[in-house]
């Protein structure tokens, strides 16, 4: 079975498509991984994309975002074609993404880490990394708006530390400030709260919904279905590869289909 991920003609069908893939098809070897017909992101919409391990979610992510040839399918953001595009040229492009495991440059301060992030800094090319006049003024705007996103995300206090003196949490909040320097239009988030302390999870739930309040748009692959329940506007769950439901958290959770391939009967007669 296959169904569109696709809102119904609700209020988001007068929002911009953001995000619109088709055919999007993955295997290795004999098994296919991701087999999704139609998946369409709305612009300032927080979308969850749900699933049993092994549903092809991570792997589908890696596809959009360039880290991973599709053998077919097509997708395209804000109206430019993606399709086969290089991970470097989908971030610049606007769509970033964050790791189920963050990346953070241990040996760097959680500062220097976010200005590394920035994009189109004139000293980062040789010529003109010699003359610090160049890039001078540059750097403390960069400075100056990774320490504006270190307060808001609650990393300000953190901001001499070694990344990799932090915590897993406080790594994972480093990683959406990092993202966010880039000044994207989608974030696209893996497990974010996967392995964060509860404290934490608050934290970055709080920052996560933030986002649609600074004008972007949110995709997230989450297992924990209280985090999508509550930060959700509308889900997606993936099983064997393909979209099985697509709809409002309610939706979704009391959906048969969702709750014999994922979240059991236990849960759907708690719904």
């Amino acid at each position: 079975m296959s169904v569109s991920a696709s809102p119904s003609a609700t209020g988001s069908e007068v929002a911009e498509r953001l995000l619109v893939a088709r055919g999007i098809r993955r295997s290795f070897g004999g098994l296919v991984a991701v087999n999704v017909e139609v998946f369409e992101v709305f612009e300032h919409e927080i979308v969850a994309l749900i699933g049993p391990n092994g549903a092809g979610k991570t792997t589908f992510f890696n596809v959009l975002t360039g880290f991973e040839r599709a053998d077919a399918g097509e997708w395209s953001f804000a109206g430019a074609s993606l399709t086969g595009k290089s991970a470097y040229r989908i971030a610049r492009a606007g769509m970033v993404r964050t790791f189920q495991i963050p990346k953070a440059l241990a040996r760097m301060t959680v500062l220097d880490n976010m200005k590394l992030a920035a994009t189109h800094q004139s000293g980062e090319r040789v010529a003109v990394a010699l003359v610090r006049p160049l890039w001078n003024a540059q750097d403390r705007e960069v400075e100056a708006r990774a320490l504006d996103l270190l307060d808001w995300i609650g990393l300000a206090d953190k901001r001499g530390d070694y990344a990799g003196t932090l915590s897993g949490g406080q790594r994972k909040l480093l990683e959406l400030g990092r993202a966010l320097m880039t000044e994207p239009r989608l974030v696209m988030l893996d497990e974010p709260t996967a392995g964060v302390n509860p404290s934490l999870t608050d934290q970055l739930l709080e920052r996560i919904r933030g986002l649609r309040d600074r004008g972007l748009t949110v995709l997230f692959v989450e297992h924990d279905m209280d985090v999508v329940t509550s930060i959700s506007d509308r889900v997606v769950c993936m099983a064997e590869g393909v979209v099985i439901a697509a709809g409002t958290p309610r939706e979704v959770v009391t959906n048969d289909s969702v709750i014999d391939a994922y979240l059991g009967r236990s849960h759907g007669e708690h719904a």
